[in-house]
C-alpha cells in the first residue's frame, strides 16, 4: 500500500517554476505557494490514477455493463426501493 502523501517527514526541496504575476498575487492573498503547489499537485496525481484505473479496467467495466443491460441487476429481485 502506498505510503499517504504529504507525510510530514518524508519531504523534498523542489524547484518550481511559475509565473510571477500569480506568485505575487498569491502573497499579497496569504496564500502558502507550497501548500497551494502540493495540493494542486495531490489533485492531478488523483486524477491520473483515476484516469489509468479506468483505463485499465475498461473491458472489465464494458463486460459488467453488458451483462447488466443483458441481465439486469444481480439480485435485483431483493431491492425494496
Amino acid at each position: 500500500m502506498p505510503k499517504p502523501i504529504g507525510a510530514v517527514r518524508d519531504r523534498r526541496p523542489t524547484n518550481v517554476t511559475l509565473p510571477v504575476e500569480l506568485v505575487a498575487e498569491a502573497k499579497a492573498l496569504d496564500i502558502n505557494v507550497s501548500q497551494a503547489c502540493e495540493s494542486g499537485l495531490a489533485r492531478s496525481v488523483a486524477e491520473a490514477r483515476r484516469a489509468r484505473w479506468l483505463e485499465d479496467n475498461k473491458d472489465a467495466i464494458g463486460a459488467y455493463n453488458e451483462m447488466v443491460e443483458r441481465d439486469g441487476l444481480p439480485l435485483d429481485e431483493f431491492r425494496r426501493f
